[in-house]
């Protein structure tokens, strides 16, 4: 490719509304894929997204547009109902998922009243004929975003299914009344029932797609109508309309979840200017504006509580239902809810990287990483319908023109084969079930990054732990305070607090806050200085103080051999001590330890019980990663580097699958490495973006979770392809013995595709926290 033809190439994004099976994605993909200067086609179900790179010198947008209203579904750009000048990734997954949910106000809360009569809910048609025919009869006709919280018999799909019921009843009618020309009724209520779902399969017929649902049905109508079987024809064009509504309610259950998510993001905020407030939008707010968020208002950005102290509602993100009180200092993020007071909240990220804005793209990316099993069964699925066909056509022809048969029981046979054969419920079987538990793992704060992820989370059997910040707080505490001959605690605190004052080390801190809580001043210092990986150096109240490792204070005097004996026993202990000395003069010991979270020996006993291996990969030195596994029960590797950590992952990963838990950026080349890489959630932002997934509440009992959810996943996936092939096999025997016949048939093709789906949405109950 030249750098010219590079440069005209652009991405485009659409919101597509109508899918309601995994032939529908297929449709739509293959007739786009088609048109020249199209490339990288990707449709999600469940998201309701077309992406592609367009060279708009070959095709214009609006021909694919076009395209995609022929084959019968509402086509908007994705940027189509946000203004331009706010359009973020991640900020118009919410403001095209708001319009499900128009009752919901600025601030999030409920109005009856309010009136959305005039809001538009996509695209308006464009008065062409073809338009016409693919919106304005009745048919294979796809969900319409007005259509949304409507009954369902008030939506185009009802309408359709009652209108061919009144058709169908009208020809009960006149066939009692007039029984010599009701089986004309029939064929008229056929024909008109069927026309417009021939002219879609016409349609697709045109952008060389033969084998559709429509085309089938059309073929299988008519031709029943040849062989004098016009009642049945006309009760299979009501069965149809049924099962589309079916599919459809079945379908929108299932984006439910998801659309759920982009409720938590208030629309507007309370932008703080000097000494007034003023609203909004939200999508606006950059970083360093400070919000007013009221008590009972959802925190429009993440930020950090600079006034002002509550109780924070982090339940619609985290899961965690009791509010937790922060103040200021603390750090709060997008979608939580405040519940008590006032409070003034410093944006520190924009609303592209705001908690809920990344949950939203990774829920809206994630069917682009397609579990392998998804893969298979699409590749499966374009061989297995004209193979159908095929056998359909055998069926018509060999009895017949071989044993000399009836062609009317033949053909009827060969019909019912034909509305068996869509594979609907083969292709929805799996993004339904991936759909339903990234939305269940998403309300618990456990975000995978699609079903590529969930098919190797289920296939792990060992689990590595980076040490610090996952099993462990990342935050040392000091547990001992040793003095030294006349020296007193306070003064010991003293003097150490006095020579880490302004560093922002985790043991430095971890000494200033015990000196605060002991309510020691620290004495006043100057001219501190870091001894490279041996401790501190100061001058403090007026003469040298140092904090330093007790290797590095026996060499110089600071420490005595009882004092060693001492510092080796706490690091035995699993703690880090430091010497704290002057001149030639020792004055004590303080050892610290970042102490397991409370749910790390849960999780590990978890993780046993579910047969998955626990080992802690660790930069520290063995003896404190020894007392922390120990504690823990799981295995260990010390002094570790970046590198090492790559290398052992490397290694065991040729063995099986293997996730890796971190949180910092030295973990980012691990986490890559990992069969399933996964940060916590107060991890660095590096880590975030590498890892494959994110545990938000920084609970350690979260890992067994994820794996029990993406276990529980593809046990529904393998139940779905069961259900699916399991009834399409039994009713292709039944067909061709003679025992089922056409309306037997398309309940088959319909219900097998609502069973997968309703089996799919017991994930959104399903519990990953509860052991089973």
């Amino acid at each position: 490719m030249t750098m010219s033809e590079a440069a005209r190439e652009t991405s485009c994004d659409w919101t597509v509304t109508g899918m309601d099976c995994g032939s529908c994605a297929t449709k739509i993909k293959d007739a786009v894929a088609r048109l020249p200067g199209v490339s990288g086609v990707e449709v999600g179900i469940m998201s309701e997204r077309l992406r592609l790179t367009l060279d708009e010198g070959q095709t214009a947008k609006d021909r694919i547009e076009k395209t995609v209203r022929a084959l019968g579904y509402e086509i908007a750009p994705r940027t189509a109902s946000a203004k331009k000048e706010f359009v973020l990734p991640g900020a118009q997954a919410v403001a095209d998922m708001t319009d499900a949910h128009p009752d919901l106000d600025h601030a999030n809360r409920d109005h009856e009243g309010h009136d959305h009569a005039g809001h538009d809910h996509g695209p308006k048609s464009s008065g062409t004929k073809q338009d016409e025919s693919s919106h304005g009869s009745p048919g294979h006709i796809h969900d319409d975003p007005a259509d949304r919280g409507k009954r369902w018999f008030q939506t185009a799909k009802g309408r359709l299914v009652v209108f061919t019921a009144l058709l169908l009843g009208a020809a009960w009618i006149i066939e009692y009344l007039a029984p010599e020309i009701g089986n004309w009724a029939f064929v008229a209520a056929c024909l008109i029932g069927v026309a417009p779902v021939a002219q879609r399969a016409f349609a697709a017929l045109r952008m060389g797609q033969p084998f559709t649902i429509e085309s089938l049905m059309t073929i299988a109508a008519v031709g029943a109508l040849f062989i004098d079987a016009a009642e049945e024809a006309a009760l299979v064009v009501f069965l149809f309309a049924v099962g589309e509504v079916l599919e459809g309610v079945a379908a929108g259950k299932a984006r439910d979840g998801i659309r759920a998510l982009a409720n938590l993001v208030p629309k507007t905020a309370q932008l703080v200017t000097g000494d007034t407030t003023r609203e909004v939008p939200a999508a606006s707010l950059s970083v360093g504006q400070t919000v007013l968020v009221r008590p009972g208002d959802r925190i429009p950005a993440d930020g950090e509580i600079t006034d002002g102290t509550s109780g924070v509602d982090e339940s619609p993100v985290t899961g965690e239902s009791v509010p937790k009180t922060r103040g200021p200092g603390d750090a709060v993020f997008a979608g939580a809810i405040n519940t008590e007071a006032a409070l003034r909240v410093k944006v520190t990220k924009g609303p592209e990287d705001n908690t809920i804005a990344r949950i939203i793209r990774l829920v809206e990316e994630a069917e682009e990483a397609r579990a392998p099993t998804e893969r298979f069964i699409d590749r499966f699925s374009r061989w297995y319908m004209p193979a159908i066909v095929a056998v359909a056509a055998l069926v018509v022809l060999v009895p017949p023109l071989a044993f000399g048969q009836p062609w009317d029981t033949w053909v009827y046979r060969g019909l019912a084969l034909l509305l068996i054969g869509c594979p609907c419920a083969l292709v929805i079987s799996v993004p339904a079930s991936i759909a339903s538990a990234m939305s269940t793992g998403a309300r618990r704060g456990l975000l995978m990054k699609g079903g590529a992820v969930i098919e190797a989370a289920a296939k792990v059997d060992v689990v590595t732990f980076d040490k610090t910040g996952t099993l462990t707080h990342g935050r040392p505490q000091v547990t001992d305070v040793v003095p030294f001959r006349a020296t007193t605690e306070a003064e010991l605190l003293a003097v150490a607090a006095g020579v880490e004052t302004g560093s922002s080390h985790p043991l430095a801190i971890a000494i200033l806050n015990k000196a605060k809580d002991a309510g020691v001043t620290a004495l006043p210092s100057q001219d501190a200085k870091a001894l490279m990986g041996k401790g501190v150096v100061a001058t403090v109240d007026g003469e040298p103080a140092w904090v330093a490792s007790p290797r590095y204070a026996m060499e110089h005097g600071g420490l005595e051999g009882l004092g060693l004996r001492q510092a080796t026993i706490f690091e035995e202990d699993g703690k880090t001590a430091v010497a704290v000395f002057r001149e030639k003069t020792p004055l004590g010991l303080l050892a610290m330890r970042d102490e397991p979270r409370a749910d790390a020996k849960d999780a590990v006993g978890q993780l046993t019980a579910m047969g998955v291996t626990s080992v802690i990969l660790t930069g520290d030195n063995p003896r404190t990663a020894s007392a922390i596994a120990g504690s823990l029960g799981l295995k260990f590797e010390a002094d570790m580097m970046p590198e090492d950590k790559l290398a052992y992952i490397r290694e065991i990963g040729s063995k099986g699958g293997v996730m890796m838990i971190g949180d910092g950026i030295n973990d980012a080349p691990a986490l890559k490495q990992a069969s399933v890489g996964v940060a916590m959630g107060s991890g660095t932002d590096v880590a975030l973006e590498t890892a494959d997934a994110a545990i938000l509440r920084d609970r350690v009992t979260d890992i067994p979770a994820t794996i029990r959810l993406s276990r529980a996943a593809m046990a529904n996936i393998r139940q779905n392809v069961t259900i699916a092939l399991g009834l399409k096999a039994v009713f292709l025997v039944t067909s061709v013995f003679g025992l089922t016949g056409l309306w037997i048939a398309i309940l088959a093709d319909t219900g097998a595709t609502v069973l997968v789906t309703l089996n799919a949405l017991r994930l959104l109950r399903f519990n990953p926290e509860r052991e089973s």
